[in-house]
């Protein structure tokens, strides 16, 4: 293995091994030019012959030179290659999530929390549990807006994620509109799997768009709406203000759904509905969506053998053999004066 340059990640460093015999030469002329007295105590000129000391002297220089020699191989950084090939290639799904943050998201039927603060953690961990998936995402009320393109960045796209809110958009519920602006975003893309998820509480009422127009324009792309219905559905409690105490109001209010609409608009693309009446519901819809899916090749990247980091022991027996080389030349190798 050390002569196989083959094996080294960085082999010109290798060139450093030619200090070693330097440190022999500079041992050697040392060693000439010292003093003939060479104990650590004048006591020991007493004891006659030659002690265990004498003939251990030399090693000193030759745990320095091997040191030095062990840390030159191991910055030269050697490894060895795993006979299992990597795939390279990064596998994926284009994926548009189309947000309603209409008022009626507001509502607390998934109390202590609303419907958008669970519509938002889910997602969340969703994107968190993430590898290869190209993620977008529109949001809508009355009008429809890309609020991040396709991307990889999920740090990003999650702090996106947390500072949605409700009122900030013309009120309404534009489904039509959000869907045609999310499969805007997925028309150029070359993923073989594309998808749109549609996350809304109500009843299209806004917009340019027909919702079923929308869904032509789907089919005719090859690509599958997922819609997942978020909330009870009739009387539900919906917050009507504070009290003197700061605390939330809440009154029973009736918020129109279509889960006729959203199961028309699935079927007609190829996509699937769901009904998420609770977080853990709303978890499983976005689960489902990926299990049906497809993935396909974002990107080529080819193939690459695994390699495994092999410097390790060789940077410790460089440590190890100088530490040892400085404390027998401190205490029990110490020479006099």
């Amino acid at each position: 293995m050390f002569l196989d340059l083959d094996k080294y990640n960085n082999p010109e460093y290798l060139w450093g091994l030619l200090i070693v015999p330097v440190l022999f030469v500079w041992a050697w002329l040392e060693r000439r030019s010292r003093a003939a007295l060479r104990f650590s105590a004048a006591t020991l000129l007493a004891r006659q012959g030659r002690g265990a000391r004498t003939y251990m002297l030399p090693l000193l220089p030759l745990m320095r030179a091997f040191a030095v020699a062990a840390a030159i191989f191991a910055i030269a950084r050697p490894q060895s290659r795993d006979a299992r090939v990597r795939d390279m290639s990064v596998e994926g799904i284009d994926i548009v999530v189309a947000l309603d943050l209409s008022t009626s998201m507001e509502a607390g039927d998934f109390r202590p929390q609303n419907r958008l603060h669970v519509a938002k953690e889910v997602l969340s961990e969703f994107i968190t549990n993430r590898v290869n998936d190209r993620i977008g995402l529109v949001v809508f009320a009355g009008a429809a807006y890309t609020q991040a393109p396709l991307t990889l960045d999920y740090g990003v796209l999650k702090e996106v994620l947390r500072q949605l809110r409700t009122r900030v958009l013309e009120d309404g519920t534009a489904i039509g509109d959000a869907l045609a602006t999310a499969l805007n975003r997925l028309r150029d893309s070359e993923a073989k799997s594309r998808v749109v998820v549609l996350i809304t509480d109500g009843d299209n009422n806004a917009g340019k768009i027909s919702p079923l127009d929308a869904a032509s324009m789907a089919k005719s792309l090859h690509i599958p709406i997922y819609t997942i219905l978020v909330g009870k559905g009739g009387k539900v409690p919906f917050p009507q203000g504070t009290d003197l105490f700061g605390n939330t109001v809440w009154r029973e209010t009736e918020i129109p759904i279509n889960p006729e609409l959203l199961q028309d608009i699935a079927d007609s693309t190829g996509g699937e509905y769901y009904r998420a009446t609770d977080p853990e519901g709303l978890k499983r819809g976005l689960q489902k969506v990926l299990d049906s899916l497809e993935r396909s090749k974002l990107m080529e990247g080819g193939a690459s053998a695994n390699y495994h980091e092999d410097y390790q022991p060789l940077l410790l027996a460089a440590f190890a053999l100088a530490a040892l080389e400085l404390l027998l030349r401190s205490t029990f190798l110490r020479v006099f004066p």
